[in-house]
């Protein structure tokens, strides 16, 4: 298939400059915003693998809110990530739906999800190393990707709820897409191309895991065993235990999210569960097919 307009070979983030500097301006006179330099703007091209017409969309799509503080409110990613998160709903939707034709919607919803959620679009950012680009003064965000990245090491493929990413990585992420999209004329299917190849490897019915609360009151079922998950909506720290037949055999605790306590909470007792019972911590799901989500374009084919 011949490229499409403005398409580039894609490079590698390890072919780039180890560090980029943030556009800060603490140096600037006052009311000053800097813009970003054509150098940089070609770099983001290069790890896209998309040349832009319009070069200030670049900018626009990196620019966070934090970047024009203290000085005057200027635009944004935010416009653009909204128009993303609705593209790559769409095109993912449609690749899913083309790849596996006899899935039902259940399972069809949780392909998707997989490949468009938080965790896996901020996986996206820090791979291509987007996040060097981001233009912003959040005073906390650079340690906090910093220790997502270092996390990630323990989930190759996903982890299914247990890590809390940055919403800023997804963020820049969607609103890439939604500026290569706004660039293209509208073109989905340049923004799949780009999207496919950024996404590399996408999520397949065969890699898809389960979700912690879902595979732990499934297991307890086959295994005829009581499961209950208390959290004290008093407690600061959001701390989880999980109770099998009033036993308590997992805890964690997640002051930032309950949703992530539950889940670390549900995937501790799940392998504290296995490890009595002497089983693998990875079971095979059901009904796993053949085909290999990972090279499709909208027409359907691999």
């Amino acid at each position: 298939m011949e490229s499409p307009p403005h398409a580039t070979a894609s490079a590698s983030a390890d072919e780039m400059p180890s560090i980029w500097k943030e556009q800060h301006a603490q140096d600037a006179p006052r009311g000053f915003v800097p813009p970003m330099g054509p150098g940089e703007v070609a770099a983001v091209e290069s790890l896209l693998g998309y040349e832009f017409g319009d070069k200030a969309l670049v900018e626009e799509a990196l620019t966070h809110g934090s970047f024009y503080y203290p000085y005057r409110p200027g635009v944004t990613y935010e416009r653009l990530e909204y128009l993303g998160d609705a593209v790559l709903t769409c095109v993912v939707s449609r690749a899913v739906f083309l790849t596996y034709g006899q899935l039902q919607p259940g399972p069809l919803t949780r392909l998707r999800a997989a490949n468009v959620d938080k965790e896996k679009l901020a996986r996206v950012a820090v791979v291509h190393g987007l996040h060097h680009f981001l233009r912003h003064k959040a005073p906390n965000l650079d340690g906090q990707i910093t220790d997502f990245i270092e996390e990630l090491s323990m989930y190759p493929i996903h982890s299914n709820g247990l890590l809390d990413p940055p919403k800023v990585l997804c963020d820049v992420v969607e609103s890439l897409i939604g500026a290569i999209y706004c660039d293209s004329n509208f073109n989905q299917e340049i923004v799949w191309q780009v999207f496919q190849k950024l996404a590399d490897p996408l999520i397949s019915l065969e890699t898809l895991g389960k979700h912690p609360v879902s595979e732990l009151f499934e297991f307890c079922q086959k295994t005829h065993r009581g499961v209950k998950i208390v959290k004290d909506e008093w407690d600061k720290n959001l701390t989880v235990e999980v109770l099998i037949d009033g036993e308590m055999v997992g805890r964690a605790t997640y002051a930032q999210k309950k949703e992530i306590a539950q889940n670390r909470a549900a995937k501790a007792a799940l392998d504290k569960l296995k490890e009595t019972l002497g089983q693998s911590q990875t079971e095979p799901m059901s009904g796993e097919v053949s085909e290999q989500f990972n090279k499709m374009d909208l027409a359907g084919s691999f």
